[in-house]
């Protein structure tokens, strides 16, 4: 089997589907050679040396468009989707449940795709699950941003010309991301306060040092995958009359509140960023599908009466090594799966994971989610 791996091609995106040393665990299977782009693990601290020494053939990147699996970080475009046939298999971040276009394109093409956003989030999936990898790159990311932005000490201060209190960081959203950036915050040492609208979730903020924003007035509201489920209007307005009132005590929020496949719920309004102080910062980490406050502008950052709103894309890109491993190592386990103990392909839909990460099969969109 020949697994390729070719340049991300999408704009700003600088990680890589495999790391050298995912490479040489791979090469290291029974009849499995790895064909990777040449200068495509640059951006993430990988140069071609690194890949020819771990085993990969680095070869040109029309080669790795033909191998019997692709394996990418983005999406491919449609003149990507163009070189493959119905021989082969592609795994990336698909975005299945809104691009229309790319479901249909791959099935006309006959590809055998995987979507690693449709990975279930079991116990047994965990370990192919990089969407909890890489939100946790982007918590992470967000909170330094949060703090450069902010131009403050996250710490407390101690010094002869006096003390300058720690800085008082808010953050919206108890996933993946929100308690990393929970964590991240705690460890620089500010005064840090999570919300969700889920009650499981306060136990987890507070077990990261974070004080719990205990809203008791809306009933729980975990929803299918652990997910928060849609508020209802009332329920939305309350949420934002609570979270605005405590927006303006803060100096920095982390704003995290996203659903895979629907446009992220609206925290922060126009208003209440009005009612910060000035200098304060909102770093919004669902700018991309349309941001938890309502003045976030994607890939932008817009100041309101001194508050500085920024709307970062694609955040696990601006960490592209330890992104990169972490997104290696969750192919690699998924392609524990897929490749047999002699190194042919077997694509089992038996196996739950294999069943449910599929998007397209034999010329059809065989994702339920993702024909609708």
């Amino acid at each position: 089997m020949r697994i390729g791996v070719p340049k991300e091609t999408a704009d700003g995106e600088r990680r890589v589907a495999l790391v050298p040393d995912v490479v040489k665990s791979l090469v290291g299977k029974e009849n499995v050679d790895v064909l990777v782009e040449s200068g495509a693990g640059e951006a993430a601290g990988h140069p071609d040396s690194q890949y020819a020494e771990a085993g990969a053939d680095v070869v040109e990147g029309e080669v790795t468009w033909g191998a019997d699996v692709v394996l990418r970080v983005a999406a491919p475009s449609a003149a990507e989707i163009g070189r493959l046939s119905s021989s082969q298999v592609l795994i990336a971040h698909l975005s299945p449940w809104t691009a229309a276009e790319t479901n249909n394109a791959l099935a006309q093409a006959g590809v055998t795709s995987f979507a690693m956003e449709a990975i279930p989030r079991t116990t047994r999936a965990q370990a192919m699950d990089a969407l909890s990898s890489q939100a946790a790159a982007a918590g992470y990311a967000a909170t330094l941003m949060g703090a450069r932005e902010s131009g403050r000490f996250f710490g407390m201060m101690t010094t002869a010309a006096g003390t300058v209190p720690p800085a008082k960081v808010l953050v919206l959203g108890a996933g993946v991301a929100g308690l990393q950036a929970v964590a991240t915050a705690k460890l620089l040492g500010s005064v840090v306060t999570g919300f969700d609208i889920r009650r499981a979730a306060w136990e987890q903020i507070a077990s990261l040092g974070g004080r719990p924003l205990e809203l008791d007035f809306i009933p729980d509201a975990e929803g299918e995958g652990g997910y928060a489920r849609p508020l209802t209007e009332e329920e939305n307005a309350q949420v934002r009359d609570a979270i605005g009132e405590n927006a303006a005590k803060q100096d920095v929020i982390v704003t995290t509140a996203a659903i895979p496949g629907r446009p992220a719920p609206l925290l922060i309004t126009a208003d209440a960023v009005r009612g910060m102080q000035p200098g304060s910062v909102i770093v919004d980490v669902a700018a991309e599908t349309g941001g938890n406050c309502e003045l976030t502008r994607a890939g932008e950052t817009v100041v309101e009466n001194g508050v500085r709103v920024v709307g970062p894309r694609n955040l696990p890109s601006e960490m592209p090594a330890p992104t990169s491993q972490l997104y290696a190592k969750n192919l690699e386990n998924l392609l524990g799966l897929l490749i047999g103990e002699d190194g042919t392909l077997k694509v089992d839909f038996e196996d739950d994971i294999i069943a449910a990460a599929c998007i397209t099969h034999g010329g059809e969109i065989k994702n339920e989610r993702a024909a609708k």
